[in-house]
Parts: structure tokens; C-alpha cells; sequence
């Protein structure tokens, strides 16, 4: 299994390609949500990749601070469907917060979780900012993860 993470412009065509036909598989066919999943956010993003045997079986984005939240913002955070109970979101979580830190110098990450997954996002360290909305048919809830520790 190859995990990177690279800047679009750095990403090939054909990776481009299969990381949003896992996107679609799974936000628009699986959940039965269409949404426009083409929302013009990707062309200045950082892409996580999960590579087993040639094929993409995770992805999420890192969009930079000051282009949906002040804050870093991780979304997009899929696995396919055959990988699941891998603990591979687990694992994508760790090095995308790991580069943002690192790599972007950023001290917060901000992201809109499916709320049924609020648990899972707790135990990569996020809190709820008590937002709550629907997006595209679907309760949400913001979160916020901080290295900065409050007084």
C-alpha cells in the first residue's frame, strides 16, 4: 500500500480520473446524494491517495486556509467500499494532519462531517463547533481540530 499526498497540478490524469470515480461511487451512486461533486475547490488542492495494486482505495483533499474556512479544511474523505474496516480512514486522517502541520505550517483544521461520523472524527482529535446543517440532503456538522491548546 503507497500513500501520497500531492498538489493537483501534480496529480496525473489518469489518477485524477479514479480518485473522483471513487468519489462519485461512493457521495453520489452509494448514498444516493447527487451533488455536484465537480465544485471548482480540487484545481488548488492537495490530494491524499491510497494506492493498493494499482488502484486508488482512498482519497481525501486538503484545501488551503481562506478558501471555505479561515482554517485548513480536510473533506472529501472516502475509502472504497471493498476496503472498509481497514482502518483506512484512520490512517488517511493521520498523515493528512500530519502534512498540514508539517508541510503547510497550519496550526488548525476545520471540515463538515456526515454527522453519523462525528464519532470517527472525534478520534482523530476534532470537536464539534456545534454547527449543524443539512448539505445536499445530508446532516452535517462542522468540527474544528486545534494544536493550540486553550487557556
Amino acid at each position: 500500500m503507497k500513500i501520497d499526498i500531492r498538489h493537483y497540478s501534480e496529480v496525473t490524469k489518469d489518477e485524477l480520473y479514479d480518485l473522483l470515480s471513487l468519489r462519485i461511487e461512493v457521495f453520489v451512486i452509494e448514498q444516493n446524494c447527487p451533488y455536484q461533486d465537480l465544485d471548482g475547490l480540487d484545481k488548488d488542492a492537495y490530494h491524499l491517495t491510497v494506492v493498493d495494486e494499482g488502484k486508488i482505495i482512498g482519497t481525501l483533499r486538503i484545501l488551503k486556509s481562506g478558501i471555505v474556512y479561515p482554517e485548513v479544511a480536510i473533506g472529501r474523505v472516502v475509502s472504497h467500499p471493498a476496503h472498509r474496516g481497514e482502518q483506512l480512514g484512520y490512517l488517511m486522517m493521520q498523515k493528512a494532519m500530519q502534512f498540514i502541520e508539517e508541510e503547510l505550517n497550519e496550526e488548525s483544521i476545520r471540515l463538515s462531517a456526515q454527522t453519523h461520523l462525528c464519532h470517527f472524527y472525534e478520534k482523530c482529535g476534532f470537536s464539534s463547533t456545534g454547527k449543524e446543517y443539512l448539505e445536499d440532503g445530508i446532516p452535517h456538522t462542522e468540527m474544528l481540530y486545534s494544536l493550540i491548546q486553550p487557556k
